[in-house]
């Protein structure tokens, strides 16, 4: 069903689809959801995603690269209390939520996923992704999803179970479920992130009680494994990663000390970058800086503002000097780069609205002011 009007205010009616985008006055943003929240469809046109009361929210970019914005379409989704995105090569964006329901006294964990197949177009019906163990008591304890897209186009669900390790459930080449597995890991925090090279290859990373840990394919399509954990301890929830190198991560997260943002590569090792203490997630992505293939990194400071920096990819010894911009907000900022190839800032203010600022043209790191819907 097309979405409803934005100039019509309308109560969500119980029960009602996911597919039935409801404006709503009153329903304000909670907070962005996990995962790189504000996303780049194949119209080219950005999408913001954030979790509200009863279910999510969503504004879209009216034209590629422009100003304006719609939105919020209120999508209905009630009990979830956590929510991640995901996005493949083909554009579709899927969500993975975790809901908590109580029934019969007893409270039920359950995993949900739905997906949005055109950008600004209404979300498919939800579908259950069920617990990860028949026994309540041990399916209480799974904690927040993250996922990736692979090669094919298949969902990975990842989840920290009830031993401290992860449990995966991921799509086939045909779009078939397979059954929850563990896949090992022990000390396991929540807060895992999952990530997905341009080439589908998909890896995970995970803060821990003693360690940071990672997950990794050997191939695009194969399975995802346990690899070696790294000795540092990493902020729960902060962790993300930007493709630096064709199909080379670079992982970042917000060092447990409070001592600003730290670093990995493969063959390089851990590194400072410097910065303050934060809340949330580290955001990454790649961009062109006055001409110059540049890693752009922001994260939310303890005053809720967002802390900006950039340097040449994979050339972390030429340093990062960290600017503080825009408002108050909460949860993490959100980066993308538009359809002009600008650098795009985004983050939810106290109120429950979007904030967006964007790169000014061939001016460096040179922002345009904040815009509010």
């Amino acid at each position: 069903m097309a979405t409803r009007s934005a100039r019509r205010s309308h109560k969500q009616v119980a029960g009602a689809s996911s597919a039935d985008a409801v404006y709503d006055r009153g329903a304000a943003a909670l907070g962005p959801a996990s995962g790189s929240w504000i996303l780049v469809g194949k119209d080219g046109r950005l999408s913001a995603y954030a979790m509200a009361r009863g279910g999510l929210v969503r504004w879209t970019e009216s034209a590629p690269g422009g100003l304006a914005w719609t939105g919020p379409d209120f999508f209905p989704a009630p009990d979830l209390t956590h929510l991640c995105l995901a996005q493949g090569q083909d554009g579709y964006v899927h969500f993975v939520g975790r809901r908590r329901r109580v029934v019969d006294g007893r409270e039920q964990i359950t995993f949900h996923h739905a997906m949005q197949y055109q950008t600004g177009r209404p979300l498919g019906p939800w579908a259950s992704l069920g617990s990860l163990y028949q026994n309540e008591d041990m399916a209480r304890t799974a904690g927040a999803p993250s996922a990736a897209v692979d090669a094919h186009g298949g969902l990975h669900v990842f989840v920290r179970n009830f031993g401290k390790g992860v449990h995966s459930r991921r799509q086939d080449k045909k779009g078939k479920w397979t059954k929850w597995a563990d896949i090992k890991g022990s000390g396991t925090l929540d807060g895992s992130t999952g990530f997905a090279t341009f080439g589908g290859r998909v890896s995970l990373i995970a803060p821990a009680e003693k360690r940071v840990s990672l997950w990794t394919q050997s191939e695009p399509g194969g399975s995802v494994d346990k690899a070696e954990d790294l000795p540092f301890l990493a902020q729960p929830g902060s962790g993300c990663g930007v493709e630096t190198a064709p199909d080379r991560v670079t992982y970042y997260w917000h060092a447990a000390d409070g001592h600003g943002v730290c670093a990995y590569r493969a063959g390089v090792g851990v590194m400072a970058l410097g910065g303050g203490p934060a809340h949330g997630a580290v955001a990454g992505t790649r961009a062109f800086v006055d001409g110059y293939d540049c890693t752009i990194l922001a994260y939310r400071g303890l005053n809720g503002r967002t802390a900006l920096a950039a340097y040449p990819t994979e050339n972390e010894a030429a340093g990062l000097w960290w600017t503080e911009t825009g408002e108050e907000s909460v949860g993490s900022p959100g980066l993308a780069v538009d359809a002009h190839g600008r650098i795009v800032i985004a983050s939810i203010s106290v109120s429950g609205e979007l904030l967006v600022t964007r790169q000014k043209d061939n001016m460096g790191l040179s922002l345009g002011r904040w815009m509010r819907f």
